[in-house]
């Protein structure tokens, strides 16, 4: 009865706080400039295990040129390590046996800028680690820094006896997250944490800074569910920000359940704790945003999102529709993979409906597709009004044992029969 009497307590004034909060951390935006018609996107997602020579790049330019397609979203960083040259993160342990002078990412710019492609730099923003396979550079920022991890609430009572320094924290959380494979790809950096948050900026500063990249690709720009992040500091940093705003008595009381529970404030305040989460990402975003734009202004920073606009925003905490009203990113790329037609119509129709002036890129599982079934999307997404289309990925539609040989070429001959210049985003 003492814990409900709280909750409707501060729910009074949380309310007010929370909003005060959400005003604070959302930036002030221009307004997007009126739309023209831009050229359309014709992209590929391309994993890294396809930078891993000079001829699997090689090989991916020509693919792209010679069917069609403008843009390629190559993937250098993809958890915590570079396929670039990088003094801030580890070479990717895929490229220890080449020449320490081969640069994936100079390679792919060199070669799809002769041949008329633009390039994005393809970041995974809160995926750092696999479980399976913890990194073995000791300089990996899992290692260096796990207390920078999210952490589950499933596993907030066990992980409070463990120091986070200690090798046995980073082991707890990756056996627990290979339990759940079916919904976890491994370890995430919380957004929460200002630390964090100002490694990641860096690491996107560093690479636009001397990479001529057309733009900037974030991907897990999200919460893994909304199970997450329930590590010490994110949760000791949403104490902070509410503490202020309430009375000594009611501060006592929550101070000492939270003595022997360490989820008594997110517990308390439920919809204000979502709230906090919710903001702290969108705000990483905005710092990426601007990040990329002050080093390379004609970048575009786009991002990967779940489908689903309100999924997306109560289970993974990403309010994407969000941030293409405020114009925090200048193109959305929805993974709308489903095989069922009238879904991937109905999720791109709902993004492009609350597009705020910006672009929808339609993401394409055509890995999971048949090659008819992706043309159709292609042209769905067209008739729709999307800016581009993204097909996921370039590197599974070249494998013999997960696609037809000619996957590419039939799509390429049916759709993008004549050629397309490179879109510049939405001017």
């Amino acid at each position: 009865m003492r814990l409900v009497r709280v909750r409707t307590t501060l729910r009074r004034g949380l309310t007010v706080v929370a909003a005060l909060v959400l005003l604070t951390l959302a930036p002030i935006l221009p307004q997007a400039s009126p739309e023209t018609t831009p050229a359309e996107t014709r992209a590929l997602w391309v994993l890294r295990t396809s930078l891993g020579s000079p001829e699997s790049i090689t090989a991916l330019v020509r693919t792209a040129r010679e069917h069609g397609f403008n843009t390629l979203l190559v993937q250098v960083r993809g958890r915590g390590d570079a396929y670039f040259i990088s003094s801030l993160e580890p070479r990717a342990a895929e490229l220890q046996r080449r020449p320490a002078t081969f640069d994936p990412l100079a390679t792919v710019l060199a070669q799809a800028h002769d041949a008329g492609l633009r390039v994005h730099a393809w970041v995974n923003v809160n995926l750092v680690s696999s479980a399976a396979d913890l990194p073995i550079a000791p300089t990996h920022l899992v290692h260096r820094h796990p207390e920078w991890l999210m952490v589950p609430r499933d596993l907030v009572q066990e992980l409070s006896r463990v120091p986070e320094e200690s090798p046995a924290y980073v082991g707890k959380l990756a056996r627990w997250t290979r339990t759940q494979t079916a919904e976890l790809e491994g370890l995430y950096t919380s957004p929460i944490l200002p630390a964090a948050a100002d490694h990641v900026s860096t690491v996107v500063r560093d690479l636009v800074t001397r990479y001529a990249v057309d733009g900037v690709h974030l991907d897990y720009a999200r919460y893994p569910s909304e199970r997450f992040d329930y590590s010490r500091g994110a949760i000791r940093a949403f104490r902070e920000a509410v503490r202020p705003h309430l009375s000594g008595a009611v501060r006592r009381e929550v101070d000492g359940q939270e003595a022997e529970d360490p989820l008594a404030y997110p517990d308390a305040f439920p919809a204000e704790w979502k709230a906090f989460r919710i903001s702290r990402l969108t705000t990483l975003v905005d710092r990426l945003r601007t990040t990329v734009k002050t080093a390379r202004p004609e970048a575009l920073v786009t991002v990967a999102t779940a489908p689903d606009i309100q999924d997306a925003r109560d289970h993974r905490l990403q309010d994407w529709a969000a941030w293409l009203t405020a114009g925090f990113v200048d193109a959305v790329c929805p993974m709308a993979y489903t095989p069922e037609p009238a879904r991937f119509a109905e999720q791109i129709a709902a993004a492009r409906d609350v597009k705020g002036g910006r672009a929808v890129w339609a993401g394409i599982g055509a890995y999971r597709l048949p090659p008819a079934q992706t043309i159709e999307n292609i042209e769905t997404a067209r008739r729709l009004g999307a800016g581009g289309v993204v097909l996921f990925s370039y590197d599974s539609l070249i494998d013999p044992r997960q696609s037809s040989p000619d996957y590419i070429a039939v799509v390429g001959r049916s759709v993008f029969a004549k050629p397309a210049a490179a879109s510049t985003g939405t001017r």
